[in-house]
């Protein structure tokens, strides 16, 4: 009892140091099973591990095999969940540098990797390229907290997040369909026995995944399950599709419950945020155990196993030759730039799958005799240990050296997608800046994608933004929803985040009407709130351009433009095409560049400028 709350305990400690340092949480987990495990028998008394994970005869939480169930149900719900992550639409927006990065750069790794291990450690082929496969993946979960701060091009961080989602279940498959091979050719290779067993983890992984994922969905549709069993129900669904798939095709229940995800995310059902967020959270409590557990049940002689220059030259093929090859064939003849090019190919670390799928095959094999086995799982530890952390101490100081880190972040964050947001957000990225809109009404992100936006559901009172790695290019922020509230929560909790160059946000109506309370963060104009804005762009949705001639000239017509309800100002326009927000505080600019230019919503200017005209001669005549 006191080694099953110990590890909870201890995992979430190392979840809690990992965010609050930055890392991802894969090291500080497998570094605590280590101190547990082997690093332990080396100062206890005994000799013993402090948290045995296999019953020994004395001790051990599992008996017998129970170690691998658990592992191999823990790794099917983080398939399961990775699999809903999994959009057609936002697939599809990446370009075909992604695809070539999976197809190329995993065969690349494959057939690279293996030969490597082959020839060093003189392994056989199958153990050989069973290793080579379990390191094709990268994964999210640690690729996003190395890329979380470190501000990069948009094109940049997109491939490697999708990267690294990708192809979790396709090197998970891969390995899946190698270990089958090694397991029913008894040694002889790639027999016809091995090909019919790839042929039915195929059929029955594919069509068990499918089958049940239109089956929840009718079910969840049709309110057939209540909302307080929701969760447990889909649970119980994702553990009885892996099951069953096994049971009709050994090791077909990864694949099976990776295509009930993809399903399952491509769908329009009401719960799926819901669903998502409760796999998201039960994956972190079984990250937390799983590598805690798996690392403490490496043995000291499995360890020892590596010390040796072998080692390091396999891991110098793996980050700094395998690596770089796959990246630079996958993006041959794309727009990415050779800097950009370079800062992919270092930023490679492997993640959950690798390591906990490596346990689970490296004991069956061990098990069953093969030899070098009992290589695979501290092969892969070494592989994951090592990129991880020499990715998490290096990405941002790389990314300075190669120049891909952005001094400064250009790009604007808008936190509302209504009609009034949605133009405005047209009309930047129609002067080429980057710009996302986020809104918790689906129906206003539907319009906006439809309009060639980037934008996405999301709430601001949760941690999802903060996770993004996608935003690390937002320098500006414009809170421009209908809800005072909730402007002034997003000024006070992302300014330090997304608005480094200018936060802003619309007054509200009390604000409005008092003249002396003019907020600091206030937006394009102390006399316009949300339902103003929202009014004009109903009677007139263009947005206009018109040259100044000087800072008077700028000042008299922002004068204007508040006694006139049919004009807002949004933004100055400089000659070289640079787009500076005006805030509440109009007058703040310190000089307006001759060429520069008023962008506006509302009806045409040149009625004002003909009162400009009257208001200069009435002064001069007085």
């Amino acid at each position: 009892m006191v080694e099953l709350a110990g590890i909870i305990i201890l995992g979430i400690i190392a979840q809690w140091v990992a965010w609050r340092l930055k890392l991802p949480a894969i090291l500080p987990l497998i570094l605590i099973g280590l101190l547990v495990g082997p690093i332990a028998t080396m100062f206890t008394e005994d000799g013993q591990k402090l948290i045995e994970p296999i019953w020994n005869g004395e001790k051990g939480l599992f008996p017998g095999e129970g170690l691998y169930y658990f592992v191999s149900l823990a790794i099917s719900i983080i398939l399961f969940e990775g699999g809903l992550t999994l959009k057609r639409s936002e697939i599809a927006n990446v370009g075909p540098v992604i695809t070539k990065l999976i197809i190329v750069g995993s065969v690349v790794t494959f057939f690279g990797a293996g030969v490597a291990a082959h020839y060093l450690f003189d392994l056989s082929w199958q153990i050989s390229f069973l290793f080579s496969a379990l390191i094709i993946v990268t994964g999210p979960t640690v690729i996003t907290p190395i890329l979380r701060n470190i501000p990069l091009k948009k094109d940049v961080s997109t491939v490697l997040k999708w990267e690294g989602i990708l192809i979790d279940p396709i090197g998970a498959l891969v390995a899946v369909l190698v270990f089958e091979f090694i397991s029913v050719g008894e040694g002889s290779g790639y027999t016809q026995t091995a090909l019919i067993e790839f042929g039915k983890i195929i059929l029955f992984g594919s069509t068990f995944g499918f089958t049940f994922a239109h089956a929840l969905a009718f079910a969840i549709k049709r309110n057939f399950i209540p909302h307080y069993l929701l969760n447990v129900v889909s649970l119980s669904a994702v553990l009885l599709v892996f099951v069953e798939s096994d049971l009709f095709a050994h090791e077909s229940g990864l694949l099976a419950v990776v295509v009930m995800g993809m399903v399952l995310g491509n769908m329009n059902l009401p719960n799926l945020k819901e669903l998502l967020y409760f796999k998201e959270s039960l994956s972190v409590l079984l990250i937390s155990i799983l590598f805690i557990l798996l690392a403490a049940n490496i043995n000291i002689s499995d360890l020892e196993l590596l010390v040796n220059w072998n080692t390091v030259w396999l891991f110098l093929a793996v980050v700094f030759v395998i690596r770089p090859i796959g990246v630079f064939l996958s993006t041959q003849g794309s727009n990415l730039k050779l800097k950009e090019r370079l800062f992919i190919g270092w930023v490679g670390p492997r993640g959950i799958v690798a390591a906990g799928i490596a346990s689970l095959f490296g004991s069956k094999l061990l098990a069953k005799g093969e030899v070098g086995a009992e290589y695979i799982t501290p092969l892969v530890f070494v592989i994951v240990l090592g990129t991880v952390l020499l990715n998490a101490t290096t990405a941002r100081l790389f990314a300075r050296l190669v120049g891909v880190f952005l001094t400064k972040s250009e790009g604007i964050l808008i936190i509302g997608a209504s009609k009034v947001s949605r133009l405005i957000a047209k009309y930047l990225k129609k002067n080429k800046r980057h710009v996302v809109l986020i809104d918790s009404n689906q129906n206003n992100i539907e319009k906006a994608k439809a309009s060639g936006l980037e934008a996405f559901v999301a709430d601001i009172y949760s941690d999802t933004l903060t996770d993004n790695i996608e935003l690390n290019d937002m320098g500006y922020l414009m809170a421009m929803t209908g809800n005072s509230d909730i402007n002034k929560f997003a000024i006070e909790k992302f300014t330090s985040q997304f608005g480094e160059n200018g936060s802003f946000r619309l007054v509200d109506s009390d604000e409005m009407n008092n003249p002396d309370n003019n907020p600091k963060e206030g937006l394009f104009s102390h006399t316009d709130d949300f339902i103003k804005l929202t009014e004009t762009a109903r009677k007139n949705s263009t947005i206009h351009e018109i040259t100044i001639k000087d800072r008077e000239h700028y000042e008299a017509m922002i004068e204007l433009t508040k006694a006139n309800n049919a004009i807002i100002p949004l933004f100055l326009k400089q000659p070289d095409g640079d787009l500076v927000i005006i805030p509440s505080f109009s007058k703040e600019f310190t000089e307006i560049e001759e060429g520069s230019q008023l962008v506006y919503l509302g009806e045409e200017f040149e009625f004002i400028e003909e009162q400009l005209d009257d208001t200069e001669e009435t002064n001069l005549n007085d």
